[in-house]
């Protein structure tokens, strides 16, 4: 892709966000290892506090990629009680000109049904702030039809560029030693955050996600310590649906992983986990027409579990995957 090709893709761009228009969530491949973002009902679910911090860079082949960061923090509110809290904070950078900040408050409650099975429901407050750098947008009155982008453009902001605002998500999650479950409500409000005079709702967005963790035998009397973990998450956001399908494997500290995300990439993942740490790496390898000019996305995760007593049986943790 030339920088001609690059620069219109902004001035279309600039325009689009001149109209009244429905945004789009960031997202991360390493879904179970940012679970705060993916649900807020994991908040607390650890044995432990923990602290997590997640790093993606999406199509840095292009000049204008997008880097998203997270850090989350989140622990049970007192020995073997059900509560629990945790934080949030999120920024994503979209072609180094539109910029969103989120910082989230969460809290938690974990409500046992059966001695097998368990409940948690999650609520999250999430401040939000977006920004916009005009200077850095082009416009098609800037297009020269031999020279390409050499005049000034007439378009003026209608507006200060920035936007601030309160969010409200909620969330649950079923689970047992072998199987979860969970749906998240993000967005319930759908908050209006255009730039410009007018009106962008943030569209609400729903995530399904379901699994099983299966410990593999070497024999009929001898237990592996080898687990297999297949995957199911669906999001929908406005028009947007998409269907993602992975496996993980896990032997010892190590794990691997592979999703599918229907119509659009693969995701291989590596990932190394002991009692005190987390460190994770993926790749998404583009599978439409972008493949080579986007050069994928890279996904980077990190989390460090403090030391704790540890909970009385009646308080179950969920047994889900690490990445």
């Amino acid at each position: 892709m030339n920088n001609f090709l690059l620069k219109t893709f902004a001035a279309i761009f600039g325009v689009f966000l001149s109209t009244s228009a429905l945004a789009q969530d960031p997202e991360f491949s390493q879904f179970y290892a940012n679970p705060l973002y993916l649900n807020p009902a994991f908040a607390g679910s650890n044995n432990c506090p923990r602290v997590a911090l997640n790093y993606r860079n999406q199509w840095p082949g292009l000049s204008g990629s997008f880097v998203t960061q997270s850090v989350s923090y989140d622990q049970r509110l007192g020995y073997n009680k059900g509560a629990g809290i945790g934080f949030l904070v999120t920024n994503d950078e979209a072609a180094k000109t539109l910029n969103t900040l989120n910082a989230s408050a969460i809290f938690s409650y974990h409500l046992p049904v059966t001695r097998k099975f368990a409940i948690r429901v999650g609520f999250q407050a999430t401040y939000f702030q977006k920004s916009l750098d005009w200077s850095k947008l082009t416009f098609g009155d800037m297009i020269d039809p031999r020279r390409g982008f050499v005049y000034n453009t007439n378009d003026v902001p209608n507006g200060n560029g920035k936007k601030t605002g309160i969010d409200f998500s909620g969330g649950i999650l079923g689970f047992s030693e072998k199987f979860f479950f969970g749906f998240a409500a993000h967005h319930v409000t759908e908050p209006n955050e255009s730039l410009v005079l007018g009106e962008s709702k943030l569209p609400m967005k729903m995530t399904g996600h379901a699994g099983a963790v299966i410990p593999l035998r070497k024999s009929k009397y001898r237990k592996s310590d080898t687990k297999l973990s297949p995957n199911i998450l669906y999001r929908n956001q406005g028009t947007f649906q998409q269907l993602n399908l992975g496996v993980y494997v896990n032997k010892g500290p190590i794990w691997t992983g592979v999703w599918y995300r229907n119509g659009d990439a693969f995701i291989v993942l590596l990932g190394i986990q002991t009692d005190l740490v987390r460190l994770g790496y993926s790749y998404d390898v583009t599978t439409n027409q972008l493949t080579l000019a986007t050069a994928g996305s890279h996904e980077i995760s990190f989390s460090m579990n403090f030391k704790c007593k540890p909970p009385k049986k009646k308080y179950r943790t969920i047994s889900c995957p690490s990445f």
